[in-house]
């Protein structure tokens, strides 16, 4: 139990009604929630305004409401104003869990591809080398060997500081953590303390939200301004925002790159579908992972484990034995010789990648599928752009629905053909279904092709109407390889 006074610390204060000598026991923005012993903090949500359940929460006994505006209470009511109560509930739910972040070696990796295998290969990493880790990302949250379902890519600030405390808990000295630009721009990770941050790319995305790319920029660079002097901050200098992102920071500043002078750098050496061999800062490495964007994530990674403080020769032989992620660059091989390759690419830049690390594979003398679609509710101006680069880049093309939401998934897809030229239409082709389309390329394939699924990666599932469907484009190759080799 918590008094009220106490969890304040930290929080800009407006007004106070009643007092702050309350005891509490629980933390909650969620009305359906509250109860005695609650404090209540009032979010204004893009959908639902937190001050609009007030009353609700008084009459479920709440001890103590937070709020950023004036609102109708009862006299023996506790009231706190605030400035602004997504930054209040911030400071509260770390002082609830007693500042956990300051307990672990908290990093933070933020930018537009990369965080999900980075986090990962981290998590794995330090795995290896014998630390107790957690771990929170898209894909999952891990504390130590125990999975904890993932529904955002940076949980709420009450779930994280929970979460943290948890790890701080089972002994976990580090924790290694993917920062959207949501998770910045609503303050969910706000007083939390990071040991240091890196930045992977910035391209593309989520222009539904942030409106501008300046916005989406600048938002990616607050996490760095706030960084501490005691933190690292570490940047990929090949991307031309890359030196923007540490202008202001307290933190150390370090770079990495593969094109650009750096103070970590690597260089590929070979590159094909059984791996990697990489030279990282003059040393050689062979890896199981594909691709010049991996190359990136892993020199990002050992960059990381030196300004941690590891040692470099041990860092080096354990990245040489870790698998890929799932549902980046995933690929399997059916008996006919027909390779398929599973990645999340859901942005321009993501699916330019993949597909320039086929054509770097690849001998010119197969056919390359791509089958991919774009999700519903988000940003409208990527979709001629990401038909226009399958295209361009591959030698048929399937578009087909990713999670198409609310959206009709015809309407998506005839947005997408705006971006198919006039030479590139007889190559192109619609299939609603997601796995009618995962189907077609399969049985147009033959022996020494490649098919890419791209968009949804490793999600096992399809989002239509508001319901969530099993679906898993991996499994689905599987299934079909097994029956394609009888």
């Amino acid at each position: 139990m918590h008094e009220l006074k106490d969890i304040l610390y930290g929080v800009n204060l407006v007004a106070v009604k009643g007092g702050t000598s309350v005891h509490v026991d629980h933390l909650t923005f969620d009305s359906r929630t509250a109860k005695e012993g609650s404090v209540f903090i009032a979010i204004e949500g893009s959908v639902n305004d937190g001050h609009d359940y007030i009353q609700q929460v008084i009459d479920a006994g709440c001890n103590a409401i937070i709020v950023s505006k004036e609102v109708e209470t009862p006299e023996n009511c506790n009231v706190i104003r605030v400035e602004n109560t997504n930054k209040a509930l911030a400071t509260m739910a770390s002082n609830f869990y007693g500042e956990p972040s300051k307990e672990l070696k908290l990093i933070g990796i933020t930018g537009t591809n990369g965080k999900t295998t980075i986090v990962t290969l981290l998590f794995n990493l330090y795995k290896e080398l014998g630390y107790q880790v957690g771990l929170l990302s898209t894909v999952v949250n891990k504390i130590c060997n125990r999975d904890i379902p993932s529904t955002h890519t940076t949980p709420d600030p009450i779930q994280l500081n929970a979460l943290l405390r948890e790890m701080v808990e089972e002994g976990c000295s580090h924790c290694f953590m993917e920062v959207s630009s949501h998770a910045i721009h609503q303050d969910r990770i706000g007083d939390l303390h990071f040991s240091g941050g890196a930045f992977t790319n910035i391209t593309h995305d989520h222009l539904d939200y942030h409106k501008t790319f300046k916005e989406y920029i600048g938002v990616k660079k607050s996490f760095f301004d706030n960084l501490p002097k005691s933190a690292f901050a570490l940047t990929n200098v090949d991307d031309k925002n890359g030196e923007v992102m540490l202008q202001n920071t307290a933190a150390r500043k370090r770079s990495y790159a593969l094109r650009s002078m750096a103070d970590y750098k690597v260089k590929v050496l070979e590159n094909e579908f059984s791996g990697l061999v990489l030279s990282i800062n003059g040393k050689e490495l062979w890896t199981k992972l594909i691709g010049d964007f991996n190359a990136y994530n892993l020199l990002a990674v050992f960059a990381i484990s030196q300004e941690l403080g590891d040692d470099e020769t041990e860092v080096l032989t354990v990245l040489s034995q870790l698998d890929s992620v799932d549902g980046r660059f995933q690929y399997i091989r059916s008996n006919k010789g027909i390779t398929a390759i599973v990645d999340y690419a859901h942005t321009p830049d993501a699916l330019d990648n993949v597909l320039k690390t086929i054509e770097n594979i690849r001998t010119k003398n197969e056919t390359v599928f791509t089958v991919v679609g774009c999700g519903g509710d988000r940003d409208k101006t990527k979709r001629p752009e990401m038909a226009s680069i399958a295209c361009n880049l591959s030698d048929k093309v399937i578009l087909t629905s990713d999670n198409p939401r609310s959206e009709d998934p015809n309407t998506i897809i005839d947005e997408m053909m705006a971006g198919v030229d006039a030479l590139n239409y007889k190559k192109t082709l619609s299939i609603v279904d997601r796995e009618q389309a995962i189907k077609t390329a399969v049985s147009m394939a033959v022996e020494n092709d490649i098919i890419l699924v791209a968009g949804k990666g490793h999600e096992k599932y399809q989002e239509i109407n508001g319901v969530k469907h099993n679906f898993d484009d991996m499994a689905t190759l599987k299934e079909l390889f097994t029956k394609l080799n009888k």
